[in-house]
């Protein structure tokens, strides 16, 4: 019943229908129908059989309240209902059965709210502005996807092996190329080069909403990022090098919770040494790429870094990405690298000095400013491996769960949904 909105789909039905069991709660009814502005001979006598008899012949209204006290099996029931009522219609019930699973269910079936009789004035109009809300949320034109959050964790072994880079340069790319809205978070506090790769000033957002956890919300959110582009939000600082960083992490565990509301990708930019003090800051990742340089120093940690990983961050999908490349002038050779680390290196990206100064002249990201270079493609192949990994967990989930899913879950096409057994009751309903 819940359906997604469609623009205009609203705008030739009525605004308000419902079918009650009881004099007493029908005038209550009628009375808010009337304050509303809506006419009360929309209110009707009867239950749920009234309203699939009544709407297996006329239009669904936008929010219809039904009475299921004289339903002797409610959540078999409504399947008959569900035949019968079009796209977008909001669906409150009311009842006389006071049981939380039989609430649960409701609600998981696809009605919006399930009211417990006898029920008073107030709470009918509360619950009625509720569903008008929902049904006004949606704007005229917009088309409303459901996509999974990318939560992307950026760690370089060492400094100086290109993990901004490679952060800035994925950020870049979901946004630009992918069209998702993108948050890039630089958590290098005194020295993060986020911002600076886009010739951008970082503000005060972030050394803010670490001296003031509490004031983290959606708001604060929009106010204290730097737009890069139209999908792409930056939240970073330069604070001085004689203020040392004093928080317990809750800044940080906040702000990946209002990203996660906020944008459908995050993409961390994680100096190693925060993960000693704030190992909750990889509990959500989706992603862990493990940004090396094919040294021995880099190969010591990268053994390290992935044992941590393994352990504190379990559901993450570790990508191993060598950096800055120079086949005859290596430290060890990838055959060796991938000996002592015991795994494959996801990608490897080749040295490119020039293209990394044009970038820095330019003020753009390295995958910006070497788009025809191969070390842009390797970037772009590497992004499209991060939304692929995702997009594979969400259908495995989304797989997982549909034997779960209740008939109501989805409400493109009623009849493609209900079985043969709901569709011969509302037969019996119509007669």
């Amino acid at each position: 019943m819940n359906a997604p909105w469609k623009p205009g789909m609203t705008a030739t039905r009525d605004p308000f229908a419902a079918f009650i069991c009881d004099e007493p709660t029908l005038d209550i009814v009628r009375a808010m129908a009337i304050n509303m502005g809506w006419p009360p001979e929309k209110c009707s006598k009867g239950g749920l059989r009234n309203a699939v008899q009544s709407l297996s012949i006329t239009a669904s209204p936008n929010i219809l309240l039904v009475d299921l006290s004289e339903s002797g099996d409610p959540l078999n029931d409504i399947n008959a209902l569900a035949e019968v009522c079009e796209p977008g219609t909001v669906v409150i019930a009311m009842g006389q059965v006071n049981d939380v699973r039989l609430y649960r269910d409701l609600i998981a079936s696809g009605l919006h709210d399930y009211l417990l009789k006898p029920v008073g004035p107030d709470q009918i109009r509360d619950t009625i502005l509720n569903a008008q809300a929902m049904l006004n949320a949606p704007k005229p034109g917009e088309v409303v996807t459901e996509r999974a959050h990318v939560g992307i964790m950026v760690i370089g072994t060492r400094g100086g092996v290109g993990a901004s880079t490679v952060a800035t340069s994925l950020a870049w790319q979901l946004s630009k190329n992918a069209g998702r809205m993108t948050a890039l978070l630089d958590l290098d506090l005194h020295f993060g080069t986020g911002a600076l790769t886009m010739d951008l000033e970082p503000g005060r957002g972030l050394t803010d909403a670490i001296d003031n956890p509490s004031r983290i919300d959606g708001l604060f959110i929009e106010r204290a990022m730097i737009k890069a582009n139209d999908k792409l939000s930056i939240l970073s600082a330069e604070a001085p090098i004689s203020s040392p960083l004093i928080t317990d992490g809750t800044a940080f565990f906040q702000l990946q919770e209002e990203f996660r509301h906020a944008f459908e990708n995050t993409v961390v930019d994680l100096p190693r040494q925060m993960l000693i003090d704030y190992p909750h800051l990889v509990a959500e990742t989706n992603i862990a790429v493990l940004v090396t340089e094919l040294t021995l120093a880099s190969a010591r940690d990268a053994i390290r870094l992935l044992a941590w990983l393994k352990s504190n961050a379990p559901a993450a999908r570790v990508l191993v990405v060598a950096n800055k490349v120079q086949p005859a002038a290596l430290e060890i050779s990838r055959a060796d690298f991938e000996t002592t680390i015991e795994r494959k290196i996801d990608f490897l990206i080749p040295a490119d000095p020039k293209t990394a100064a044009q970038a820095a002249k330019l003020g753009q990201p390295f995958c910006e400013a070497g788009k025809s270079t191969k070390a842009g493609a390797v970037m772009k192949t590497l992004t499209d491996r991060c939304l692929g990994l995702v997009e594979e967990e969400a259908a495995a989930e989304k797989d997982a769960g549909g034997a779960k899913k209740s008939l109501l879950g989805k409400f493109g096409d009623f009849k493609s949904l209900l079985p043969s057994k709901p569709a011969k009751l509302a037969k019996t309903a119509k007669k």
